[in-house]
């Protein structure tokens, strides 16, 4: 996502405490429609095919696909056990474009059936035009992260692992993304400050700039936030209570952005969205490892 740049977006006016928030986004059938349509074509699957396996992980001469549902029913099999399906209007397989991922499951028309896939160079153009539907995505994999964290918590996994240091925008997108919130002045944070507490509710998200930042559940650390690294999005997405709870582990610059700003941004800036998008994708994918 290196070629996204903010640069096209008009600059906006930072919001100082934002006001009192609209409902958290929730699916909509029509609109999902209407993004892949703005970039794909219908196509058609007789019953038993296979749209994609599990465990898939695409290649040089294949490019993985996610997919909305038109016309018909699709089946979601893993381990060879039917896990649940896809009913017309949903979307399905998008871990694997925005994440690149291997598959989770198979992918089965259980009657005929018509469908829209994208590629990740058509979601990407996709996103140009409709760049809002990228907040339904963030809705979708949040409640999905939050799933997982809580069957990892029920299963003792949590803390299973490497906790990764995440960075979801490079230098350039980060500079554009300071430009575009010009006149915010970034806060700052001592070593050992708690910058947000889990169980509490969440009025921003931050960006780090400079230093390191350590993400912790229920005591255990699981992750870290480097310059370019993003933390506390969840909550703004879906108005829930923190997921887990930050301090700084060195000095740190951070840049605050409340969900005014945030959703502005996700309406605005293709590349805003996209970056999230790929940064929650890649926390999914390891939880998902602490799960197997």
């Amino acid at each position: 996502m290196s070629d996204l740049d903010f640069s096209s977006t008009s600059p906006m006016k930072p919001a100082a405490e934002p006001a009192a928030p609209p409902p958290p986004p929730v699916y909509n059938a029509a609109v999902a429609m209407e993004f892949f349509k703005s970039a794909g074509k219908p196509e058609s699957f007789e019953a038993g095919a296979v749209l994609f396996s599990e465990d898939d992980k695409g290649g040089l001469f294949k490019s993985p696909k996610m997919y909305v549902l038109i016309l018909g029913e699709i089946e979601m099999i893993a381990q060879k056990q039917v896990i649940g399906g896809v009913r017309a209007g949903e979307t399905f397989g998008e871990m694997a474009v925005i994440a690149q991922a291997a598959r989770t499951a198979t992918a089965r028309a259980k009657t005929q059936c018509t469908v829209i896939g994208l590629d990740e160079k058509q979601f990407q153009q996709a996103l140009q035009h409709k760049p809002e539907f990228a907040l339904m995505l963030m809705s979708i994999m949040n409640n999905r992260l939050r799933s997982t964290i809580t069957r990892l918590r029920a299963s003792g996994s949590l803390h299973a692992g490497v906790a990764g240091e995440s960075a979801i925008f490079d230098k350039k997108l980060l500079a554009g993304l300071v430009n575009l919130m010009s006149g915010q002045e970034p806060v700052l944070y001592p070593a050992g400050k708690v910058i947000m507490q889990e169980g509490t509710g969440g009025a921003f998200m931050y960006v780090v700039l400079e230093g390191k930042v350590a993400i912790s559940i229920k005591g255990g650390l699981v992750a870290r936030a480097g310059a370019g690294g993003v933390f506390g999005e969840m909550a703004l997405v879906d108005q829930s209570t923190r997921a887990a709870t930050a301090v700084a582990e060195t000095d740190c610059k951070l840049l605050a952005i409340n969900r005014i700003a945030f959703l502005h941004l996700v309406k605005t800036s293709p590349a805003f969205g996209a970056s999230l998008l790929a940064g929650l994708a890649e926390r999914a994918k390891d939880m998902a490892v602490r799960n197997k």
